[in-house]
């Protein structure tokens, strides 16, 4: 019950131990085409190249950054927590040129500030986190997309945190490349991250393309016919690789390709509108009930991610041995916290597979114990109370 990975649906489990195929069986391939038309309706998108990076979703992020991004290119980084800062070191290793427009941690960026940056510094990529875990904060992105086209940029858009549990809407953002990952609320292992990719932003890609032989290594300074940093993650070539083409570009991994399948189709199966409203049920409740136990819940009320919740740990309690009582005599984990959090606040998960009602009053349940064994007072019984009254609300 923390800020993911959680445990994984049991579907997801059987799938993945089905046989294994080679990426040029007919079936496989089949496999292929259904899971970027699985993927579409969850990334709010009719993107034709919607599919898979085999890798965790750091994978999805650096293909997405390395194959949008050339040394030198101006880029803008929405940060408003770990997460951002984790953009602005990769684009550090591309080489590109980075500026930030930033916020507080516990809260997110106004829109207006971000309009002002891109006027400002004009640049060539546009990069925000959606919900970023380190501050339990999701950043608003309705008009991102607007402001980005005018200016001639693209966007990019880490979904890790919120996809299957809080809607992905790329095409109405304008985002132009959306990644995620399995092992958060779409209820599945770490290790494949899917990606949506614009016809804008393929075409980008497409045109970084280069004729191997009579290139320099110094003639490699923009985007025409630059070499794409990597092999493994240049998404042209992984495009070719689910294209009708087929292109050899690597291994499948798989048992990986079963589960991201089988991800989408225990998601489309609820329905969308029903999973984002059991993840704001269960973010809902666990709130209230963590407010009644007297703790402060961290950040802006406004834009709390549906999926994390962010506490503070009470003054005099050990927030470690908290953890580890919970994780010894419960087998429930929840998180700490990074940077200027760690130590100061617990993020507890209510995602995918866990985002059940039963499962929040166990949590609750098993906080408030802890708690009361480590001399910390408050009210008996009174967070299931308030979580299983707000569940509903």
């Amino acid at each position: 019950m923390g800020p993911g990975p959680v445990n994984a649906h049991p579907r997801v489990l059987r799938a993945m131990s089905a046989d294994l195929l080679g990426q040029f069986d007919p079936e496989m391939t089949g496999y292929m085409n259904q899971v970027m038309a699985l993927y579409r309706p969850i990334f709010g998108t009719q993107n034709q190249w919607t599919m898979l990076i085999d890798g965790t979703a750091r994978a999805g992020i650096e293909a997405a950054l390395v194959s949008l991004t050339a040394p030198g290119d101006r880029v803008l980084v929405v940060n408003f927590g770990r997460f951002g800062l984790l953009l602005t070191e990769i684009l550090g290793r591309i080489g590109a040129v980075i500026e930030t427009v930033e916020a507080p941690w516990g809260e997110t960026v106004p829109l207006e500030a971000i309009a002002e940056a891109i006027a400002r510094v004009q640049p060539k990529v546009v990069a925000t986190i959606h919900g970023d875990t380190s501050t339990t904060m999701a950043q608003p992105l309705d008009g991102l997309g607007d402001l980005c086209r005018a200016a001639g940029a693209l966007l990019y858009v880490d979904a890790t945190a919120t996809i299957g549990g809080m809607e992905i809407a790329s095409d109405r953002w304008g985002a132009d490349i959306v990644t995620g990952g399995l092992q958060k609320c779409l209820g599945g292992p770490s290790g494949s991250a899917p990606i949506t990719i614009s016809d804008a932003a393929a075409a980008h890609i497409s045109a970084r393309r280069h004729v191997e032989r009579g290139i320099r290594r110094d003639d490699i300074r923009d985007g025409n016919g630059v070499r794409i940093g990597s092999n493994y993650f240049d998404l042209a070539m992984i495009m070719d690789y689910w294209s009708e083409k087929r292109l050899n570009h690597h291994t499948e991994a798989t048992s990986m390709l079963y589960a991201a399948r089988e991800c989408a189709r225990v998601m489309l199966g609820e329905g969308l509108a029903a999973r984002y409203a059991r993840h704001a049920a269960a973010g809902r409740a666990m709130t209230a009930g963590l407010r009644a136990m007297g703790l402060t819940v961290y950040g802006d009320d406004r834009y709390r991610m549906t999926n994390v919740t962010g506490v503070l740990i009470p003054e005099g309690v050990d927030g470690e041995r908290v953890r580890t009582a919970m994780r010894e005599h419960f087998e429930i984990e929840i998180g700490s916290a990074f940077g200027p959090l760690q130590g100061r606040i617990w993020r507890i998960g209510a995602m995918g597979y866990n985002a059940a009602k039963h499962k929040v009053l166990l949590t609750l349940s098993a906080l408030e114990a802890c708690l009361r064994s480590e001399g910390f007072s408050l009210p008996a019984g009174e967070a299931v109370t308030a979580a299983i009254a707000t569940w509903d609300a």
